[in-house]
């Protein structure tokens, strides 16, 4: 809805105080703001990272979107690293992940192929092969991001909102943000939105594609019975509009339950609306306990099965989209880019491979500005592959590692040397060639 112009509130003149005066902020505390602070901190810039939320990961972790879709091309090569290998090796040493080693990635192996499968590391279509895709435990993944920001020094500011920013010519100024002290600025050289919904893109006046979606909530089931004969058992019977499927997750006797019951909420939601939200977050409830109802009283197994925990972030996948100084597009699949920072596979799709080039994380007309994770330019069919969090902590690292070697100068992000950038990139173990 929206604001009556006859009824507004007119404020006069505030004072805000400047709380900090960074390097680098990064705006958003998910996957790829994790990566975008630890990377920029790393870097040598004294960073500032602003999450809404009392932890780091966003859909990673308080989504339950607990799955890495996946660090490979389908044809089993690996394609994403740096800080999302790191990522998966801290996890590998807590006992906290399950994947498939090197030698498997890409085989056809039907044996393989089922146990992953019911992990949910495999999506696609026939013939099937393994993916090099990661099941987690969100609290170890929580956990670990509290510690990668704490080695790099980066000053983390959880419980705080950016609600509003201030350009000084074609540059960001400031940063506006509200949380229980009250309503604050800092003021950045170099500015990440790292937010998901591109919440900096409208106030700085640029361009961006915004969409609506179907939103979801995932959630895990404990005291399940035997749960490979149970996904098995339910396979296609059960919930048609999910394909029947349930998936395996780390802890004895648990299942995640994905895409909560998306496709029968009736209605895209805007997920800028705070009306549409509220709905879909109580409709999304009571789906999910529908059903609960449902899987204890018809599927094998889980008649003593209880919720464990459901997401407390709506699976939004999707807001806005900046229209950046490159679109990256459906036919620059196999592309090759100067500019290249990262490459990505496609999570549904084998040997689809997409180089995204620097200039899709930036719009020249704000020079101190990169977007990284799902709100970079790309169009609606590539950015079915440049949201998931291993290729949102990939532009994350890129546009961490962007943004402080831009902030040793004037800050101009679209003046950083691209031979020192990929140079960086490369030596912190990014892959930006398959």
């Amino acid at each position: 809805m929206s604001p009556d112009p006859v009824n507004i509130l007119e404020e006069g003149p505030r004072q805000t105080p400047v709380v900090d005066n960074p390097d680098v902020l990064v705006v958003g505390g998910g996957s790829a703001g994790l990566a975008a602070a630890v990377a920029a901190a790393r870097c040598g810039a004294n960073t500032v990272l602003l999450e809404r939320y009392g932890y780091l990961g966003g859909l990673a972790t308080g989504g339950m979107v607990i799955l890495l879709l996946s660090l490979d091309d389908g044809n089993g090569t690996q394609v994403i690293a740096g800080l999302c290998q790191e990522l998966v090796d801290r996890l590998e040493q807590r006992n906290a992940a399950v994947f498939p080693k090197a030698g498997e990635w890409g085989s056809d192996d039907p044996a393989l192929i089922d146990h992953y499968r019911k992990w949910g590391l495999i999506w696609g279509g026939v013939p099937d092969r393994v993916r090099y895709s990661v099941a987690y435990e969100p609290g170890e993944f929580k956990f670990i991001g509290d510690q990668m920001v704490a080695e790099a020094g980066v000053r983390l500011r959880l419980h705080s909102w950016a609600t509003d920013l201030v350009l000084d010519g074609n540059r960001i100024s400031h940063v506006i943000c509200q949380s229980k002290s009250g309503r604050q600025a800092i003021q950045p050289k170099v500015v990440i939105d790292a937010t998901g919904d591109g919440d900096l893109l409208p106030w700085a006046g640029l361009p961006f594609e915004a969409a609506k979606v179907h939103p979801y909530r995932w959630y895990r089931m404990a005291n399940v019975e035997a749960p490979d004969e149970a996904i098995e058992a339910s396979a296609g019977k059960f919930f048609p509009t999910l394909g029947g499927r349930f998936f395996n997750t780390p802890g004895a006797n648990r299942t995640l339950m994905p895409w909560g019951m998306s496709d029968h909420i009736d209605r895209r939601i805007d997920p800028t609306s705070v009306e549409d939200l509220t709905y879909a977050e109580v409709e999304s409830r009571r789906l999910m306990m529908q059903q609960i109802d449902k899987l204890r009283g018809e599927v094998p197994g889980f008649a003593n099965a209880y919720l464990a925990d459901a997401a407390d972030q709506l699976g939004i996948t999707e807001t806005r989209r900046l229209i950046g100084d490159y679109v990256l597009g459906a036919d620059d699949d196999q592309r090759s880019f100067d500019d290249a920072i990262a490459v990505t596979g496609h999570w549904t799709r084998y040997g689809a491979r997409y180089q995204i080039p620097y200039r899709a994380l930036h719009h020249g007309a704000v020079d101190n500005l990169l977007v990284s994770g799902r709100c970079i330019s790309v169009d609606r069919r590539v950015h079915n592959a440049t949201k998931e969090i291993p290729a949102c902590m990939a532009t994350g690292q890129a546009a961490g590692t962007a943004a402080a070697l831009a902030a040793k100068g004037s800050g101009d992000v679209g003046a950083v040397d691209m031979n020192g950038l990929r140079s960086a990139l490369i030596m912190a173990g990014a892959i930006l060639a398959p």
